[in-house]
């Protein structure tokens, strides 16, 4: 798999910066092999001709990456269950990845960050943007410390298909996924898809599995995906790559 072979980014021009909290950001556009190294003809499907970056590119190399996704308007329950969740895993080593939208995002990246743990931003808009706007201050500190990326150039308008496009990507950067709570419209469910599609780990949160009227997470079971328990996790990483930088360890709740 093209997520396990990374290479370190060649130097190269940045194309230009924006004003952040906390000073300017710098993006910088490169492909995604150059992040991931070289990709099979199933990652290159849906992978997208450029990226656009903001950050610290070896954030990528510190672990192996899980993404944390789901609702916009979690419950209070699955809030808490992605925050803990990806507290957990940042402080055994793992790089958290999300998308930065209201509810289950935020809540991922907040967790990674309290547990002073390495996060990663992958973002439906611009990287000069921030959807939701409130999200501002959280999308610079990322910038800033760890890694914002975009296969959205700086002037591309806010669509509805964008955040779609945004989760296949992110399917491919990560190592794995982690549905915590969703919808049977949510667009969390085209990550879902894409990383059974390319082979990777999928697990969905038990708080999924006990809503009978959605028939879409035993429909993911069927095609691979694995139930997961909000007592039990350490089976993730089972299933995870070891990574340049990682310091892995169950993660302790």
């Amino acid at each position: 798999m093209g997520s396990n072979r990374i290479h370190p980014l060649p130097p190269g021009p940045w194309l230009g910066q924006y004003l952040a909290i906390g000073g300017t950001v710098k993006i910088r556009e490169c492909t995604l092999e150059e992040l991931l190294g070289p990709l099979n003809d199933v990652e290159r499907k849906n992978a997208p001709k450029r990226l656009f970056v903001s950050g610290d590119i070896s954030t990528l190399q510190r672990g192996a990456r899980v993404s944390i996704v789901g609702t916009r308007k979690p419950s209070v329950e699955g809030t808490e269950q992605a925050r803990r969740l990806a507290a957990a895993l940042a402080s055994a080593g793992v790089v958290v990845v999300s998308g930065l939208a209201e509810g289950v995002d935020t809540a991922a990246h907040e967790g990674a960050l309290g547990a002073g743990g390495a996060t990663v931003a992958v973002l439906g808009t611009p990287l000069d943007k921030a959807y939701p706007a409130k999200n501002r201050a959280l999308q610079d500190r990322i910038s800033h410390d760890y890694l914002t990326v975009s296969q959205f150039p700086t002037g591309t308008p806010t669509l509805p298909m964008n955040f779609p496009m945004r989760n296949r990507t992110m399917a491919l950067i990560s190592d794995a996924t982690i549905i915590v709570e969703a919808g049977e419209k949510s667009g969390t469910l085209h990550q879902g898809w894409e990383a059974l599609r390319l082979g990777r780990p999928l697990f969905i949160l038990d708080l999924i599995m006990k809503n009978q009227a959605l028939p879409w997470p035993k429909e993911m079971i069927r095609y691979g995906a694995q139930p997961l328990s909000t007592e039990d996790w350490n089976p993730i990483m089972e299933f995870l790559p070891e990574r340049s930088g990682a310091a892995f360890a169950a993660p302790s709740f």
